[in-house]
């Protein structure tokens, strides 16, 4: 045994060192994994002509993403466990780089259709992998503010990548007889491809492997980790195949259904819709990039204030909240400048909601349950992804504007916000496990 004052030593030694190990690296990984996922919308802005698309075929398409994402995740996720999440995400970062690219020469709607389904294919499970994987090296007490980190990776590809996208669009049509488009998919299909091997050679699967940890560090945490899985598991003891159907899974799963239908709607339409603000194709990147700069911050500030207060259910409530007011104003006010307005409202809201969001699933399920459940939550949610730019367009289509799928996409976050308030959310599952590990030994 250590004592306590020894125990916060070396548990802030450890978790300052973890941190700076794995968090830049993964937030590397995830930007350009939502970057190749979400350029389809800055490619919209000239392939639905050049290619002859609707917005509902366009809207299908960009979202058939999701249906195989659907189909896989679980999977992909019970195979990470298996093999280690270095291998695994090398794999589907390889993978998916090359598909990624591939949407460059797509010449119409079944084209496109098939290959946004292959890529589907290739990065489903990355991002449940990578929440399993932070839920192996991070302790509860953690969760939500590294999460949140982690994340903060979606809204900056977004800032980043939209004015890069514009000037793709803009300076490359017609180098080498291309479009802008297809360079747009090409250039950026490239980083991928090169972090796979990264990821490989760089990662470590667990605690009791990692050599650039000393053994009292790997000791302590993976005596902590082990004690909140003890702790989670004397309460809520969940194999894979329970995982899958349970009740609060599926809720979980519907909440982030709430969340993703607007979220990946508004973001492969509003490059569209500011473009039609009457701006170029640069001042379109860049004014696209402002809700997701403003979701970037509140990220960072919510996910503190809830590891800060150990709450989690109104954390999650109050964005998504947010989410419908901003749609809500969005459909109703024509002035670009306040629309823009409420679009970075509902952007802190996208934003903010993820990392109190993942905490509450996260600290009910362990092991093998957390790898199946936390895929199950996100292949249900992610089919947000293909419902949201699919209704969007179809609306669109019909009416001759965006109105109709704004509110549409308000309706969906106030039920998100409904379900989690049915859920709840036991925070003692959290607190408990702390005290469970100031009483487990320290291993040299």
């Amino acid at each position: 045994m250590v004592d306590q004052t020894a125990r916060t030593d070396v548990e802030m030694r450890t978790m300052a060192k973890v941190t700076r190990r794995l968090l830049p690296f993964l937030m590397l990984c995830y930007f350009i994994a939502y970057l190749d996922r979400v350029n389809v919308g800055f490619a919209g802005v000239t392939m639905r002509g050049d290619l002859g698309l609707s917005a509902a075929a366009f809207g299908g398409a960009a979202g058939i993403f999701f249906i195989a994402y659907f189909l896989l995740e679980v999977p992909s996720n019970l195979a990470l466990d298996r093999f280690g999440a270095r291998v695994w995400i090398a794999r589907i970062m390889f993978t998916w780089g090359l598909i990624s690219g591939a949407q460059a020469f797509v010449v119409g709607e079944t084209s496109f259709d098939v290959v946004r389904f292959l890529l589907g294919c290739a990065e489903a499970g990355f991002f449940p992998g990578i929440i399993f994987f932070l839920t192996l090296w991070f302790p509860s007490a953690y969760r939500a503010r590294i999460v949140g980190m982690f994340m903060v990776a979606i809204p900056i590809s977004t800032v980043i990548g939209a004015p890069i996208s514009g000037w793709l669009l803009r300076n490359l049509d017609g180098a080498m007889g291309l479009h802008g488009w297809q360079w747009v998919f090409i250039v950026e299909a490239l980083p991928a491809l090169v972090l796979a091997f990264a990821v490989y050679f760089y990662l470590t699967d667990r605690p009791r492997e990692a050599a650039w940890l000393t053994p009292e560090e790997s000791g302590w945490l993976q005596a902590r980790l082990d004690a909140e899985r003890a702790h989670r598991e004397s309460r809520h003891s969940i194999s894979w195949r329970r995982a899958v159907v349970d009740r609060r899974v599926w809720g979980f799963g519907f909440v982030y259904m709430g969340l993703n239908i607007p979220q990946y709607g508004l973001s492969f339409f509003l490059p569209q819709i500011v473009k039609a603000f009457g701006l170029s194709d640069v001042e379109t990147g860049f004014v696209t990039a402002i809700p997701y700069a403003v979701g970037a911050v509140g990220m960072i500030l919510w996910s503190r204030s809830s590891d800060r207060t150990g709450e989690r259910k109104w954390h999650t409530v109050i964005p998504l909240l947010c989410i419908t007011v901003g749609m809500l104003a969005a459909a109703a006010l024509p002035n670009p400048a306040l629309r823009m307005a409420c679009f970075c409202l509902a952007g802190f809201g996208f934003f903010a909601v993820y990392a109190s969001f993942w905490a509450m699933p996260t600290a009910i399920l362990s092991g093998t349950g957390a790898a199946a459940g936390i895929a199950a939550i996100n292949s249900i949610g992610n089919l947000g992804g293909y419902f949201g730019p699919q209704v969007f367009g179809i609306v669109k289509d019909r009416t001759g504007g965006d109105a109709g799928g704004l509110l549409f996409f308000a309706a969906c976050a106030l039920v998100g916000a409904g379900i989690v308030l049915l859920l709840g959310h036991d925070a003692s599952l959290e607190r408990a496990p702390t005290q469970a590990a100031a009483r487990a030994p320290t291993r040299a």
